[in-house]
Formats: C-alpha cells, sequence, structure tokens
C-alpha cells in the first residue's frame, strides 16, 4: 500500500496535469518525479497518467485511484485536526469560505488580530460569492463560512453584522433624482439574492427600469466608476469606509420606511465548532464586532 507522501504526491499530479509544474512543486526533478510515478504505478499494476504533448490525462483506474487518495488526504487532515485540537493551546489549520464583498473589506481586520493571537494557526482561505461559499460547507471543504443574505442553515448560525444599502453618486442627493439623469445605473455582478433585492427596491419605487446600465465584474471597480462621477451606483455600507467627502450617501429604505440591508452570518456544522482553532476564531470575532458597534 502506498505511503500518504505517496498519496500527496499523486494529488499533485492530478492537480497539475503537469511533470513541470508537478516537480517544482514536490522539489524534484523531472526525471526523478517520472521514475517515483513508474513505481508507484507498478505497485497499483495499472497506468494512472497517460503522457502526450498536452500534458497528463488519468486513465479510468487513474480516476479511481485518486479519488481514493483524495479521500484519505482528507480524512488525514481531519486527524490531524482532533491531534491538534488535543494539545495545549490553539493551533492546527483554520479553513474559512467568505463572500468576497467581506473578504475585502471586514475580514483582514479580524485575520490580523488572529494571527497576532494564536500564531501557530494556520489559515486557508477561499472567497466566493455566498452561493460558493455553501457549497463549501455542504461539500465539507471548510470549517466556517462568512456569508451575505438570509441563509437557511440547519447547523451553528451566527449573525455577525447589519450592513445598510445606499444609493451612490456625486450629484444625485435623492432617490428620484435618478429618473432625471442620464447617467448609467452601475450595477457589479452578484449572487441572486443581493440582485433581487436590489430589482425590487427599484421598481417598488419608480415602477419603471434604469435608462442606461452598466454592469462590471467587480464590486470595487463599481464603486470606482461612481466615485469618479461616471454614473450612480447602490453599495453596502462596508464598501464605503473610505468614500471622499464630495460623495452622497443616500439610505435606501423597505416598504415599511426602515434602512435596506444585507445581513451576515457565519455558518458552519458543530463538530467543527469543537475544534480550538474555530472556536477562537469565532470568539475573536464577537469580541471584534462588540469593540467596533
Amino acid at each position: 500500500m502506498s505511503s500518504l507522501s505517496e498519496f500527496h504526491f499523486l494529488s499533485v499530479l492530478a492537480q497539475e496535469m503537469n511533470m513541470r509544474k508537478a516537480s517544482e512543486r514536490l522539489f524534484v526533478s523531472q526525471p526523478a518525479l517520472s521514475q517515483r510515478l513508474q513505481t508507484i504505478e507498478k505497485e497499483w499494476g495499472t497506468k494512472l497518467f497517460i503522457r502526450s504533448q498536452k500534458g497528463l490525462s488519468l486513465t479510468p483506474a487513474g480516476e479511481q485511484v485518486i479519488g481514493f487518495v483524495n479521500e484519505v488526504l482528507i480524512k488525514q487532515e481531519k486527524v490531524r485536526e482532533a491531534i491538534y485540537s488535543l494539545k495545549t493551546g490553539v493551533s492546527g489549520t483554520l479553513k474559512i469560505a467568505v463572500a468576497s464583498i467581506v473578504g475585502q473589506n471586514w475580514l483582514p481586520q479580524v485575520l490580523k488580530k488572529f494571527i497576532d493571537k494564536y500564531p501557530q494557526v494556520k489559515l486557508s482561505l477561499v472567497t466566493g460569492w455566498s452561493s460558493d461559499i455553501l457549497r463549501s460547507l455542504y461539500d465539507d471543504q471548510v470549517h466556517v463560512g462568512i456569508i451575505r443574505g438570509t441563509p437557511e442553515w440547519k447547523g451553528v448560525k451566527i449573525h455577525l453584522f447589519h450592513d445598510p444599502l445606499y444609493l451612490v453618486d456625486r450629484e444625485i442627493t435623492s432617490p428620484e433624482q435618478v429618473l432625471a439623469t442620464d447617467r448609467p445605473f452601475i450595477q457589479f455582478k452578484s449572487d441572486s439574492n443581493y440582485y433581487q433585492q436590489i430589482q425590487d427596491w427599484w421598481m417598488r419605487n419608480f415602477k419603471t427600469s434604469p435608462k442606461r446600465t452598466v454592469v462590471v465584474d467587480q464590486i470595487e471597480t463599481c464603486k470606482q466608476m461612481a466615485f469618479n462621477g461616471i454614473g450612480y451606483a447602490i453599495l453596502p455600507k462596508i464598501t464605503l469606509t473610505k468614500q471622499g467627502k464630495d460623495i452622497f450617501k443616500i439610505p435606501l429604505l423597505d416598504e415599511k420606511n426602515e434602512p435596506l440591508q444585507r445581513d451576515t452570518w457565519l455558518l458552519g456544522y458543530d463538530a467543527a465548532f469543537q475544534l480550538k482553532q474555530v472556536q477562537a476564531f469565532v470568539d475573536l470575532v464577537k469580541e471584534h464586532i462588540s469593540e467596533t458597534e
């Protein structure tokens, strides 16, 4: 049976599908890499990879072996975490998936405090839309997820903060003025939940679509275009901490005349919260929120 080091070797090969890139990641020469692969394939009694000018491809047997290898490596990581949690102090790996907007504007301050307080903990961080974060949690790829909106979640669910939405522009000072301007409504791509929230507010107030719309990939691009007077945008408060003095921020109100806002939540499974590094992170997040309220 192959050792865990050989499982890691096969996993890297399957990720890269390229001998040169894999050899660089594994810090071995390509001839040594090739020789080691031959030895492993002999042990399994079958060809796992096929070489071509375009790189590597998995054989049907290789797909089976790599699936098994990845399962073992995931279980190995869980055992390591359990062992770390038995030790005195906080160590191990903390795996976080976070909505991009939170990862860019709120999380860095929290992580700085966490790293300073728990230098032995290794961090693994992925960002994406809230739908991506939920998928990572369902697939058990991360310990905690930080998402936007109102999620349906049966595990641990901790509310972090409310985030009011604003109409942002250099000229418009009241929502009704959007009907008179010829400049575009600048939107950024987001998950359907956020998009629907904005659409509902718009139609409830104006009963018609914007005259012109520009859609950009990133919220930061959207913000900079609005800040530079190209058009107006609807942005959450979390992104507006460093806006210029000549930028107007008009709070959006819902049908009850209450501030329209996005909620941010921290989610996870009960088992993950039993790990010391996860509980330490949650405690520090709560402490940070109480200090900044």
